[in-house]
């Protein structure tokens, strides 16, 4: 029988992770606020020179670290510059940009292959780096989602002094930051949403209770205290962070939204609720909207395109939230990539899922595909060009 960590679901629509990691790994000092930590924009601080402060600021985060070069590299915000023909603006540079959202806990270089992208499609790119992020996982501790949303609005208006039309793009709590700008921006014409995190449990708002005695208990203000291998996305969890994300979730429009809207999610998803995306897309108005739905069974829409999910050829057994936006080519996430992802097994069957000398599936950590055997979650896209061609096809239609 294999062992699994024990796990609460901060679901609903909301996120997974261990409640007690059975490593038993110990609080060290990234589970601590830095003096690094990573903080909204001034509002009036160019884009160049966010970019500039933020790199400097995450260089002397990682200072030591081993690739600390290509840690900062994978975490900072960024910039790109259409490549080949674009078409220009009425009276700015460029007609189209586009801004980067990652998600919670995750970076900037969640977004690259999309931004490549954007860019090879006449987009003007910039993407942002959210508060508390790129630095260690303890700077989560005392965020809030407003600074997140600060951050957003920033890009945006750095965004739209260059072009006519601005869109949004956002991964996870990334989307749900879109959504929420969006309805309160008119120059945002339209959105790119993958994974989006719209719905999280009730539950989850008792995440910040721990306050009353986590001073006295540092532990429990973690979800689960890992060890934070990956250099391009926290894998340690705090409760300030599910408390976050529960409100922002509440803060976001509940009418439908009028501007195209393009969407990428897996039925399998076990981070966030799918259902929510499905029932948001269907609320939305406009004729060009386009949902791509990763699935293992059949389903069928207006503007639905549905994807197998379950590749047995490539001991795919679904897709995941850590997939969507990630190239099978990737050189950490991908196929072959640096990084696999073990975290919800123990030590022991965590070195046999990510040893490779054994047969694993890939795919969601649901509680379905962890009886069907040794399981390593999928964080790429096996699909991705597809995703790709349909996201071309979407901005081809837009007016």
């Amino acid at each position: 029988m294999i062992s699994r960590q024990r796990t609460v679901l901060i679901k609903s629509g909301g996120y997974n992770a261990s409640m007690i990691d059975c490593t038993k790994i110990k609080l060290a000092q990234r589970h601590q606020i830095s003096d690094w930590a990573v903080e909204a924009p001034c509002a009036h601080t160019p884009f160049a020179d966010y970019v500039a402060q933020t790199r400097e600021r995450l260089a002397q985060a990682h200072a030591g670290q081993n690739e600390a070069a290509k840690i900062v590299e994978g975490n900072a915000p960024f910039e790109l510059i259409p490549s080949g023909a674009f078409v220009t603006g009425s009276d700015k540079p460029f007609k189209r940009g586009v801004l980067l959202v990652h998600g919670l806990t995750d970076s900037p270089y969640h977004m690259r292959h999309l931004a490549d992208f954007f860019q090879r499609n006449g987009f003007r790119v910039m993407a942002i780096l959210l508060p508390g992020h790129g630095t260690q996982a303890g700077d989560l501790l005392e965020v809030k989602w407003q600074s997140w949303a600060a951050t957003v609005a920033y890009g945006a208006t750095c965004l739209a002094q260059e072009v006519d039309e601005v869109y949004l793009a956002g991964f996870s709590a990334g989307a749900a930051l879109c959504v929420r700008h969006a309805a309160h921006d008119n120059r945002v014409r339209g959105l790119f949403l993958f994974s989006p995190a719209l719905e999280i449990t009730p539950r989850a708002k008792w995440a910040k209770w721990h306050r009353l005695y986590s001073w006295l208990m540092p532990y429990t203000a973690w979800v689960s205290v890992l060890r934070d291998a990956d250099h391009f996305k926290y894998e340690s969890f705090c409760k300030n962070a599910a408390a976050q994300m529960y409100a922002l979730t509440q803060s976001l429009p509940r009418e439908a939204l009028a501007i195209p809207v393009f969407t990428a999610a897996s039925a399998d998803d076990a981070t966030v609720n799918s259902a929510a995306t499905w029932r948001f897309m269907e609320r939305a108005t406009n004729a060009a909207n386009q949902l791509v739905w990763y699935a293992t069974q059949v389903v069928a829409g207006v503007n639905v395109t549905w994807v197998n999910s379950a590749l047995p050829e490539h001991n795919i057994v679904s897709s995941a939230h850590t997939a969507v936006v990630m190239s099978p080519r990737d050189a950490h996430y991908g196929v072959v990539g640096a990084y696999v992802n073990c975290l919800h097994y123990c030590a022991q069957d965590a070195a046999r899922c990510c040893s490779g000398k054994e047969s694993v599936l890939l795919g969601e950590i649901s509680e379905v595909n962890l009886h069907k055997g040794l399981l390593r979650r999928l964080t790429f896209n096996p699909h991705y060009a597809q995703l790709e061609n349909a996201m071309q096809q979407f901005i081809e239609r837009l007016p």
